[in-house]
């Protein structure tokens, strides 16, 4: 896609990127699901993840910087984060690969899964004796998933959470999982020519309306039930996931 063929995008990208950094702001996750989601209504999948690089990045980095013990949490999850990149590698070229119906398939049944798996309240529970073999096994699970749909929750959102880590640093995993994620998703749509250079233009400019969004969600965080808000959001993604999926099939 070529810069002025992006310029018709911008509003749309804007107001998901205002929505998708909003929701960010208020359950601390949300802003690459939500844009890939609804961005490859209008888009295709590749051209959607290379936009949500550069938010993503930065809303990451601006969630983990004012919280510590961050080099203590890289040694714990260290094995989830080398097996995302392994995936990723693994799987490099299947999200720009041409095969939009696939793509979308999986991006929806992704939606679908993350989205049931927390309005369903599904919990699962690692033993720390396990996580040395588990948590490679769940990054490059995360890797492949993320490589072939642009998408990094499933399953690495459910085996963080299933580490019993308290609130705040199963957050900071969650950050620090995701700055990962996009690191790697970057470093493979670069390498197979998707992430170009009005496409990283396109990036930037969407990362204003994203940290507005965040800032917006974040000062409101306080005044709405995050877990009541957090069920419309996953209303939402289900819904989208299921209409991905059944588009492909059309």
């Amino acid at each position: 896609m070529t810069f002025p063929d992006l310029v018709p995008m911008l509003a749309i990208s804007a107001c998901v990127f205002l929505l998708a950094g909003f929701v960010k702001g208020v359950v601390g996750m949300g802003l690459p699901t939500i844009a890939m989601g609804v961005l490859s209504l209008v888009m295709a999948p590749a051209q959607a993840a290379a936009l949500l690089v550069v938010p993503s990045l930065v809303t990451n980095v601006w969630q983990l910087a004012a919280r510590p013990g961050l080099p203590a949490l890289v040694r714990r999850i260290g094995g989830l984060l080398l097996g995302v990149c392994a995936g990723v590698a693994l799987g490099a070229g299947w999200l720009s690969s041409g095969a939009s119906a696939q793509v979308t398939a999986g991006l929806g049944l992704a939606l679908v899964v993350y989205a049931a798996l927390g309005l369903l309240s599904v919990h699962f529970h690692v033993a720390p004796r396990h996580e040395r073999w588990a948590s490679p096994l769940a990054g490059l699970a995360t890797g492949l998933v993320t490589a072939a749909t642009g998408v990094f929750v499933i399953p690495a959102v459910p085996y963080l959470q299933a580490l019993g880590m308290e609130k705040e640093e199963l957050v900071q995993a969650l950050g620090v999982s995701f700055l990962v994620s996009t690191i790697a998703l970057a470093a493979s749509l670069g390498h197979g020519g998707a992430l170009h250079g009005s496409l990283w233009a396109g990036s930037l400019l969407a990362l204003l309306p994203a940290l507005a969004g965040m800032g917006l969600g974040q000062r409101l965080r306080l005044r709405v039930h995050p877990q009541r808000f957090k069920t419309i959001f996953l209303s939402g993604l289900l819904a989208l996931g299921v209409y991905l999926v059944l588009r492909s099939l059309w």
